[in-house]
């Protein structure tokens, strides 16, 4: 390994990141294949070039502003929220009261199926299936935005 550019102590930590894998893949060798000299060296080589690899690789700055995500929407963001948020609304309204109960309770309260159930007085069946309708009507309804 130094006669490749490693400095001592390199070589040495590699050498003894290759004796342990030897010791690991000792089942893998195959001496049809290569020699055991060749099969160790080509292991210590390969653990030299993942060690250039790592130390190659720089290091992350969780502060750089090009990693930091922009919090402030744009103006077109922000006009785009609103009109999804009134279509949205809008055909939400639209329902008829019983699935338009159960959409609010389930998406706007977040409350689960058996919950609901329970708040309304229904059965479990019918809250699904009132959310399944409501899903198809909205998915009619707001068919632009999918």
């Amino acid at each position: 390994m130094m006669k490749l550019g490693a400095s001592p102590d390199i070589a040495e930590e590699i050498t003894q990141e290759t004796f342990v894998s030897v010791w690991r893949k000792a089942q893998q060798f195959d001496q049809r294949k290569s020699s055991a000299v060749t099969w160790i060296f080509t292991i210590a080589r390969n653990q030299r070039i993942d060690r250039l690899r790592k130390e190659r690789r720089p290091a992350l700055d969780p502060n750089d502003p090009l990693l930091v995500p922009n919090k402030t929407p744009t103006p077109f963001e922000e006009l785009e929220q609103s009109s999804i948020v009134k279509n949205v609304t809008a055909s939400i309204e639209q329902l008829p009261d019983d699935q338009r109960d159960v959409v609010r309770l389930s998406f706007i309260e977040g409350l689960s199926h058996q919950e609901i159930s329970a708040r309304l007085k229904t059965p479990l069946g019918t809250i699904k299936s009132r959310l399944r309708l409501s899903f198809e009507k909205l998915r009619l309804s707001l068919g632009d935005f999918q």
